[in-house]
């Protein structure tokens, strides 16, 4: 027999009793999605972020039916994102492979040249994250860490930023 418990208003002491109580439970339940234990507990630190930052709103009547169903929705959307990109970026590779096995060869100083003015032609915050990501090398991870901002916001930045650089790199190439 279930009883029924309204979750609203968590307090610090109460918020690390559920953390302490389902953060690996709901791990464990994830993992029948995925082995990826990073990006388990992504998604479940994500669900719990969600809970602390909604609390004033959220009137939950069963806390463990929300946190699962949370952190399943989560954690297929990221699959299903983590998919997009990997058929992307495949793409891109395809694409890259054509581009060097075709006899039109490009100078790679002029290249240089016409990407670093695409680059400093994207917003601030935008050229900002992919410098960090193609020069420094950071992960998105690193970049939303680095900014407090999310996961989903760097991601959505570097789309932004790759877009604008390949309409501006091929009208010169075009």
């Amino acid at each position: 027999m279930k009883s029924q418990h309204t979750v609203s208003n968590i307090d610090p002491a109460s918020f690390r009793i559920i953390y302490d109580l389902y953060f690996e439970p709901v791990c464990v339940f994830l993992s029948y999605y995925t082995r990826d234990v990073a990006a388990i507990e992504d998604v479940v630190q994500d669900v719990f972020v969600s809970l602390w930052e909604h609390k004033e709103y959220l009137e939950i009547q069963y806390l463990k039916t929300y946190l699962y169903n949370a952190a399943r929705n989560r954690m297929l959307n990221y699959l299903r994102n983590r998919e997009n990109r990997i058929a992307l970026l495949a793409e891109w590779i395809k694409e890259n492979e054509t581009v060097e096995a075709s006899p039109d060869c490009y100078d790679m100083e002029e290249f240089s040249v016409i990407l670093r003015k695409a680059v400093n032609m994207l917003p601030d915050r935008c050229k900002e994250i992919f410098i960090l990501s193609k020069e420094q090398k950071l992960t998105y991870q690193q970049i939303a860490d680095y900014y407090h901002i999310s996961l989903k916001t760097v991601e959505s930045q570097m789309a932004i930023a790759l877009k604008r650089i390949r309409k501006y790199i091929a009208s010169f190439l075009a």
